[in-house]
């Protein structure tokens, strides 16, 4: 018996899961909670039994595309090029961002209060984007001033404009440049 409440729990979990992400992309992280609990067919205490905040809820959501951007980063530390390993993981790290409309909001803020259920996953890939950082400045390819944590605001930022800024497939790659531009020597 208790493997079949287990097993529904486990169902619940994804399919409370499965609805916000479709909730999330298509209303963004400030999406109502009831609203997930509502098209999940389940009341609202459920939704928060699984998901006691919606920093919870959202770390659920994102935490796969972050443990992906932190092997991403790893794999790169022994890529010849340590500037374009650099680049080419920001550019990874800032389309990701806008998977949900409020997400780079979402990632900065967790990023300043450690006790958010999000700042975990975050603090792990932006240790991991440091790393690459720290590379690139080494070998002479960024400039030495710079740290991680302005340039993952910087590319926050980006993606939170390329979100303001529907149609405009070329923005994330334009923007991303002129930004290279004031990092680089």
């Amino acid at each position: 018996m208790a493997d079949v409440a287990r097993a529904d729990a486990r169902r619940n979990y994804e399919h409370l899961l499965g609805v916000a992400r479709e909730v999330f992309a298509e209303q963004g992280t400030d999406a109502s909670l009831r609203e997930v609990a509502r098209r999940a067919g389940v009341g609202i205490g459920t939704l928060y039994r699984h998901f006691p905040t919606r920093e919870a809820l959202l770390e659920a959501l994102t935490r796969a595309g972050f443990e992906a951007l932190r092997e991403r980063a790893d794999e790169l530390l022994t890529a010849d090029a340590p500037r374009q390993a650099l680049l080419d993981w920001l550019r990874v790290f800032a389309v990701r961002s806008t998977t949900y409309r409020g997400l780079p909001e979402s990632v900065m803020a967790a990023l300043r209060q450690e006790g958010s259920e999000l700042h975990a996953s975050c603090e792990a890939m932006r240790t991991a984007g440091g790393r690459l950082l720290a590379r690139a400045q080494q070998a002479g390819e960024v400039r030495p001033e710079v740290t991680g944590a302005e340039l993952l605001a910087l590319v926050a930022g980006i993606a939170w404009a390329v979100e303001q800024s529907p149609g405009r497939d070329d923005l994330m790659d334009r923007l991303l440049a002129l930004a290279a531009n004031g990092f680089l020597p």
